[in-house]
């Protein structure tokens, strides 16, 4: 399962974009903040990957934030709610404007998302607020005072890329030193830097 890619942007439109890594070009579905935030052509961009394998197909749904790639995996979990939709949803309204809508019921304003009709709207109410309201106070609790954890999350991220804890911890020490330990994508991405330019020596 691919977890993450970290590339040259070789091309990008609204919903799209496609990343060079290592030579080989993959085709990224985003939703439109993540494509709104991306830099310039040939930019290094890293992106959180939701990988979506069916009998005859294989999609990549790329985001710079780790709070929307949850928020999207939290939509698949909603009945009638595929990859496709959960993207023109997170592209219809951001994240802030998206877990209050959901928790406090507003149907009126979900409904003016592109595709999601009232029946819609309802199910994600019901199946994802209680949900919802668990993830964002957690988030309220620990966001604060947590860069153990945000250093936890992002050695855990790049043992799953395949590097070896020592090197791992060597990289993560060294990212720690020049960058907020309390953002995951800040943080990984000074890491990955860190263990490139170690490579590259």
């Amino acid at each position: 399962m691919i977890g993450l890619l970290r590339g040259r942007l070789l091309g990008k439109r609204p919903n799209q974009v496609i990343l060079d890594v290592g030579g080989v070009g993959y085709v990224v579905a985003v939703p439109l903040s993540t494509f709104a935030s991306l830099g310039d052509l040939h930019a290094e961009v890293t992106l959180l990957i939701y990988m979506h394998v069916r009998e005859d197909a294989l999609a990549l749904y790329g985001f710079l934030s780790a709070r929307e790639k949850h928020l999207f995996e939290l939509l698949l979990g909603a009945s009638g709610v595929g990859p496709t939709l959960a993207l023109k949803i997170l592209s219809g309204m951001n994240v802030e404007e998206l877990v209050p809508a959901i928790r406090t019921g507003d149907l009126a304003r979900l409904t003016k998302i592109p595709g999601v009709g009232r029946k819609t709207a309802e199910r994600m109410v019901v199946e994802l607020r209680d949900k919802l309201e668990s993830v964002a106070t957690e988030a309220e609790k620990t966001a604060p005072s947590s860069p153990a954890g945000v250093e936890a999350d992002v050695k855990s991220a790049l043992l799953n890329l395949g590097y070896d804890e020592r090197t791992a911890d060597a990289a993560l020490a060294k990212a720690k030193r020049e960058t907020d330990t309390s953002n995951f994508e800040k943080l990984l991405r000074t890491t990955l830097t860190a263990l490139s330019s170690g490579q590259q020596r």
